[in-house]
């Protein structure tokens, strides 16, 4: 697709998916979305991209994911596939080349385990900035991220591993990832200081070709969240 502004209500669907190619429907700043497009990027599958007003989501788009969330792929069969582990998933079995999951049974089953521990965290990053927005007392919780941060911490230094499944980058640094580059938008990356395998983990992550095709710049990030806090989140900032 020739645009990255995102189609909102009263916008024409996109046509069917080029032969050769997957579609993923995305918004430039969400999280979730970042996996799959992280996932894409990593393993160089050739793929379009077709951002979504998730404030004022075009009729169509329900058809194609009755939840209305992104991301969401579609093949040229016309095959869909939502929610952000299963896109992944799929993706990494679909294209073998650059495997990201371990082949072992028992290897995949951790990294689910692992993501699963990891679903519970990702909450504090919307409580914590949404809290101190509203003036109400944070630390309880900061206590508590602290506390999750340490555990990870703990973990690599357990598996004494530069990434969490190995010493390279595999799925599950892929599904954690998108959080940790907005630690600074949410005002959180002090809660790295008393974790220093984590932190060497998010410097050695900033420096992935996938990771940089994906990221924007910290005043892009800023400018969308304070939009996104007001209530009128500018989905199109940028471009």
């Amino acid at each position: 697709m020739s645009t990255e502004k995102c189609f909102a209500k009263g916008s024409a669907a996109p046509g069917p998916v080029p032969e050769g190619q997957i579609r993923v429907y995305s918004m430039r700043f969400c999280p979730f979305a970042q996996r799959t497009r992280l996932v894409l990027n990593a393993k160089g599958i050739k793929h379009d991209t077709i951002n979504i007003n998730l404030q004022n989501k075009p009729d169509w788009y329900f058809e194609r994911n009755p939840l209305g969330l992104v991301p969401t792929l579609e093949t040229p069969a016309g095959e869909i596939i939502y929610e952000s582990p299963i896109t992944c998933e799929y993706l990494d079995e679909v294209y073998p080349e650059n495997k990201l999951l371990p082949s072992s049974p028992f290897g995949k089953a951790q990294q689910k385990m692992m993501l699963e521990h990891f679903s519970k965290v990702t909450p504090y990053f919307y409580k914590i900035p949404i809290g101190r927005k509203n003036g109400e007392d944070v630390s309880k919780l900061e206590a508590e991220l602290n506390e999750k941060f340490a555990k990870l911490n703990e973990d690599l230094v357990n598996k004494k591993t530069k990434f969490f499944g190995g010493d390279s980058i595999t799925m599950i640094d892929y599904m954690m990832w998108p959080w940790f580059e907005r630690l600074e938008i949410f005002e959180l990356k002090h809660c790295l200081d008393s974790t220093p395998e984590l932190k060497k983990w998010t410097e050695r992550m900033f420096e992935d070709p996938a990771v940089k095709a994906t990221m924007h710049s910290e005043d892009t990030y800023k400018a969308f969240y304070k939009s996104y806090t007001e209530g009128k989140p500018n989905y199109d900032y940028g471009l």
